[in-house]
């Protein structure tokens, strides 16, 4: 998916949500068990629900590699479900020496390979190009770099002192150099308010994916007041507060509730902003 498709999907969408695949099958509708596939049961469901609100799908790797083999089939017949209109993101935080490297992208990108076709896979940036661009070399699709994440410990390393400024500021600027705002996306936490307008002086045109609103404490209206540019650059992913709105047999239906009600607001924002 190019830029500018996301950018028109987002437009008729009035969306810019990513819904947040993390399907952990302690946590599904205890009805759900009785299927010959839970997890994609309750994927299948809760994509139906939340289709015509969302522009992305985010499924969380860790989830189901957890399950081992049957939890990749459910993955990969998750995949094969998520309409083709929507961007979808694997977010495995994969980086590592330039042949592994290679050999994770065409797990997410080579359907031949593991059976999987992502638009786009989460990447950490701290062992250096030759850890990135192998991701880069499968044409039309994305990396979505690991920049100011929110979890309590992100700081720990993100936020040093360099002589180029914080760490992550560093990440930013020497990462441009390996693909443009067409190809690279950034992950920033929803609750890095107080850095992102700096982030947007640093990178202005690329999108960002930013975890955290919803069950984290994030402000949507923070982070879209703050962040939205000229072609709305932001992926907003809410999983937990989505998936998880109800353990019962209305699990998909108040999940679209709440997908609708993130779309709605988005709207507004969309309305608000985009023009600003």
């Amino acid at each position: 998916m190019t830029y500018e498709t996301l950018f028109a999907h987002i437009l008729e969408k009035k969306s810019y949500l990513c819904v947040g695949l993390d399907t952990d099958i302690r946590k599904i509708p205890r009805h759900l068990l009785q299927e010959p596939d839970p997890v994609f049961a309750f994927n299948k469901q809760i994509i139906d629900a939340t289709a015509d609100y969302c522009v992305s799908y985010k499924p969380n790797i860790a989830f189901y590699e957890a399950m081992g083999p049957k939890g990749w089939e459910s993955l990969i017949k998750t995949m094969d479900y998520i309409p083709k209109s929507h961007f979808s993101i694997a977010d495995a935080k994969r980086g590592d020496i330039g042949n592994t490297s290679s050999l994770y992208a065409r797990t997410f990108f080579d359907p031949s390979a593991a059976g999987l076709d992502f638009d786009s896979v989460t990447v950490a940036p701290y062992m250096g190009s030759d850890s990135v661009k192998p991701f880069l070399e499968f044409k039309d699709k994305w990396v979505i770099l690991l920049a100011l994440t929110s979890n309590q410990g992100g700081s720990d390393f993100q936020q040093l002192a360099t002589p180029q400024g914080r760490l992550y500021e560093q990440v930013l600027t020497t990462s441009q150099q390996w693909a443009g705002a067409d190809r690279m996306m950034y992950v920033v936490g929803a609750t890095q308010t107080q850095d992102l307008a700096h982030i947007r002086s640093l990178i202005p045109e690329h999108f960002l994916l930013v975890p955290g609103v919803g069950a984290q404490g994030g402000s949507l209206k923070d982070v879209s007041q703050i962040g939205m540019n000229r072609h709305c650059g932001l992926l907003i992913n809410a999983s937990r507060s989505i998936i998880y709105a109800s353990d019962g047999r209305d699990f998909a239906e108040r999940a679209g509730e709440e997908a609708q009600k993130l779309q709605k607001e988005m709207e507004q924002y969309l309305d608000q902003y985009l023009s600003a």
